[in-house]
């Protein structure tokens, strides 16, 4: 029995050695940890290198490489002199990505909101907070599909550096400005270093307006608003008489009938609805036949719903929505751009482009003319391609007693007019011709 326990206890407090599988075990895993740690460094690595070689850089780095190799080998001596050129040229052009610079830089325009055409002036303010002097760099502000390029000199302490830049606004659209960045390169181009500091900042370049006269949007005949069956206690129809109920106004109580009944009578009223006017602009591409058809199109449309909402009108500008990419068939549907306010009317309208795969203009009045209910008066927008019998064919897509207007765009066109049924068209050649145009459609 004693025996056993010392043997138990010798066992307990000597360790077995270790098996051979698993040394061999340990050392295989160690290995693998080591390589996978040094795949991941020589990764980031790379990515660093990667991010700061230009395309000249990799080929000069390349051209040293084999003149080295070639000139060691064979004896040649002008290859080796070559290579250490190069190699000259490689740790030079290094020497310019030392160091650690921190700017405080901002980016700000003058406007977020334009008329296309309009000048707006963009600045950039880059400052130095550190306490000593840093060096000269190119800071460098993407303006849309342009770049901007803004020589900076070196910054002592606390300096300030502010630069102005036109931002161009030749075309509707959205323009993003920025981000901010600065580059640090050698001259030959080898290296290239980017810190990017502000944030970018979007320009909705606006279509041209002209402001119509109230009178020329006043093809709507019901200004007060079309009576409904729906009864109220305050509008301008009056309906008839009936018993006051808690709850109901003082003011509207008929004072003489109810001195007759000897009950409080309250007066009761048709309750008014102001109709819908509808601007429909066609995307089709085969409905205008250039760009500069298009954005007439786009600045009447803009035009008239602008007026519509300064005028406190209930207005809807209907698209054709687009068909994805991926779809696998067309999407019939339309797009009712907001008209919140004049400033989200014209947003959408910045960004709108023709499309092949857009609806034409018969089948987006037909939809906007089941989503509506209430129109008085329907505006079809349209280029010069559109033919008579499509216009027609749109019109007819409304219910009776719409009043429907064609305003077909062709650029430096003679403003004519014409009758066709119950339909009105109108061609204009300018923006301009727009508010004369409407006041004949009015007399008419």
């Amino acid at each position: 029995m004693v025996t056993d326990t010392l043997t138990n206890a010798r066992t307990r407090g000597v360790a077995a050695p270790a098996a051979p599988e698993g040394r061999l075990a340990g050392v295989i895993a160690a290995a693998l940890h080591r390589s996978r740690s040094t795949r991941l460094r020589l990764g980031r690595a790379f990515r660093v290198v990667r991010a700061v070689v230009t395309p000249l850089g990799w080929s000069l780095a390349a051209t040293v490489s084999l003149a080295f190799l070639g000139g060691y080998l064979a004896g040649w001596t002008e290859l080796v002199v070559i290579a250490w050129t190069g190699l000259t040229l490689c740790l030079m052009a290094l020497a310019y990505l030392l160091g650690r610079t921190k700017y405080a830089v901002s980016l700000s325009l003058g406007t977020r909101r334009v008329v296309v055409g309009d000048p707006v002036t963009g600045r950039v303010v880059i400052e130095n907070p550190a306490r000593r002097r840093l060096p000269a760099v190119r800071v460098e502000v993407p303006v849309g599909s342009a770049l901007s390029v803004i020589p900076m000199p070196s910054l002592g302490r606390l300096a300030r550096f502010s630069h102005d830049f036109v931002v161009p606004t030749r075309r509707r659209g959205l323009v993003t400005v920025g981000p901010v960045r600065t580059v640090r390169a050698d001259p030959i181009g080898l290296v290239r270093k980017e810190l990017v500091w502000a944030e970018k900042i979007e320009l909705r370049v606006h279509p041209r307006t002209i402001s119509i006269p109230a009178t020329s949007t006043g093809l709507i005949r019901d200004l007060e608003g079309n009576p409904t069956r729906d009864l109220t206690t305050n509008d301008v129809s009056f309906n008839s008489l009936r018993e006051y109920v808690p709850g109901d106004e003082r003011r509207s109580i008929h004072w003489k009938s109810t001195a007759k009944t000897g009950t409080l009578m309250v007066r009761q009223f048709e309750e008014t609805r102001r109709s819908e006017l509808m601007v429909v602009l066609g995307l089709r591409d085969a409905e205008c036949a250039t760009d500069d058809e298009f954005e007439l199109a786009v600045s009447v449309a803009g035009s008239l719903g602008v007026r519509a909402i300064r005028d406190d009108r209930t207005v809807s500008v209907s698209v054709s929505a687009l068909t994805p990419p991926y779809a696998l068939r067309q999407v019939t549907a339309m797009r009712s751009l907001s008209t919140v306010t004049r400033n989200r009317l014209l947003d959408d309208l910045s960004i709108i482009e023709r499309h092949p795969a857009a609806l034409p203009l018969a089948d987006v009045a037909g939809l906007a003319s089941d989503a509506v209910n209430g129109i008085s008066v329907a505006f079809l927008v349209c280029g010069s391609t559109v033919t008579a019998r499509q216009l027609r064919a749109a019109a007819n897509r409304f219910s009776a007693g719409v009043e429907v207007v064609a305003v077909v765009c062709e650029p430096e066109a003679v403003p004519s007019y014409r009758r066709m049924g119950e339909l009105s068209v109108i061609t204009i050649g300018f923006l301009d011709d727009l508010h004369k145009s409407l006041a004949r459609t009015k007399a008419a």
